[in-house]
């Protein structure tokens, strides 16, 4: 199912949430993102939460009086699915121009060559 993209904001929540080992607050959230902020961002924090739930990234526990937030999806995932959407924009669905763009202007260093090449010789 194809995903929408995320904002930055909302992708600083997820980044949050996929680091986690387990479901954050909206405090522990707000208190991670805006850690220096001269203002309290609660409402920011709770209106970006409202809008990754809509979407269908994030669930809400609320079972407990604090709510509770995990990301429905993982990181893989959502990089998948966004590439998957970059491709069928760039190249009609096809990744291979995108790969072979980024490895013959040198943009992939030697070790992630080395490991698409491992990847690729065990599909075969």
């Amino acid at each position: 199912m194809q995903k929408q993209p995320l904002a930055n904001a909302e992708l600083a929540v997820m980044d949050l949430l996929w680091n986690s080992s387990e479901p954050l607050t909206a405090r522990q959230i707000r208190e991670n993102i805006y850690s220096d902020a001269a203002k309290a961002q609660h409402g920011t924090v709770q209106r970006l939460l409202s809008r990754l739930e809509e979407k269908g990234y994030v669930t809400r526990d609320q079972r407990l009086p604090v709510h509770l937030f995990a990301a429905t999806l993982t990181q893989q995932s959502y990089a998948c699915n966004q590439l998957e959407s970059l491709a069928e924009k760039l190249t009609g669905g096809s990744f291979a121009p995108l790969i072979t763009t980024l490895v013959e202007q040198n943009r992939l260093p030697q070790s992630e060559i080395e490991q698409l090449r491992k990847v690729l010789d065990t599909q075969q």
